[in-house]
């Protein structure tokens, strides 16, 4: 039988040493090819494609805008830095970034849809129609009437969710929300556009519907009996158990004990002096 004898020191030295000086070839190489594929004009980004229904921005002032902040080429930009530069612009609720060949990159946006302004008049925030709060310059709102909305910290779905069922039970009285509030405890409360505030009171939603329901049905009836319309409504409170508390212009409302005032369905008023 034959043995194999191991290779000397100095030659395994010598593989090594070749080993290693390959091996650093083949990374610059590779660094250099990445440096021209970087630094080469040919492959820069030469178009920004805007689609989508745009009605706050136009695709002259986004590609301006966001341009500037596209690090890259075609091939090294960060697309997801790319759609995040997109949806800090004013209005944009989401952005898709996508390349295409050869050169260009294609952004499909889609806006905002602003149904209500959120939290107090001094404020830039918008709710869309997802329920979401959105940051927006106020003169750039188009619609009029949007109500305003306020609520703790992201109730906004929910109040808006409130708000589409609570509107048409003041239609009758041919009035609209002006503003909803739901308060930290958990109530609600309305102003009116005729600045009529209700009270409305906690619960489920169904229990503030049926609760509301129930003051719109009998509102006329007891503003009539003492010479009122509804549009005579200054203030109502819903909270109270079996009836409800109202102040009528000329008219205050009250109740037979000591406590305070509560009008039900017939109502009891006595007129301000």
């Amino acid at each position: 039988m034959t043995s194999t004898l191991p290779a000397p020191l100095d030659v395994k030295l010598m593989n090594l040493t070749a080993s290693v000086l390959f091996s650093g070839c083949v990374l610059l190489v590779l660094a250099a090819g990445v440096w021209w594929v970087m630094r080469y004009p040919g492959f820069a980004i030469a178009r920004i494609v805007v689609q989508g229904e745009l009605v706050h921005n136009n695709a002259v002032t986004l590609r301006a805008n966001v341009a500037p902040h596209l690090a890259g080429n075609f091939f090294t930009v960060d697309l997801q830095a790319a759609r995040k530069a997109f949806e800090q612009v004013p209005w944009v609720r989401r952005a898709q970034v996508r390349r295409v060949y050869p050169g260009s990159l294609r952004v499909e946006l889609q806006e905002h849809d602003a149904v209500a302004y959120w939290g107090p008049e001094s404020g830039s925030a918008m709710v869309n129609s997802e329920g979401e709060v959105f940051e927006a310059n106020v003169g750039d709102v188009e619609q009029e009437g949007l109500p305003r909305l306020q609520g703790p910290d992201g109730k906004s779905a929910e109040v808006l969710q409130m708000y589409g069922l609570l509107q048409p039970v003041f239609e009758p009285l041919g009035a609209e929300l002006d503003e909803l509030v739901l308060t930290g405890r958990g109530g609600w409360r309305v102003r009116l556009d005729s600045d009529a505030v209700i009270e409305l009171g906690g619960g489920t939603p169904q229990e503030v519907v049926q609760r509301t329901q129930r003051f719109t049905r009998t509102l006329s009836q007891v503003a009539a009996q003492y010479g009122r319309r509804v549009d005579a409504l200054e203030s109502a409170d819903l909270r109270h158990s079996g009836g409800y508390a109202l102040r009528l212009r000329g008219v205050a409302t009250v109740i037979p004990d000591a406590a305070g005032a509560v009008a039900g369905a017939t109502g009891g008023v006595r007129r301000r002096r």
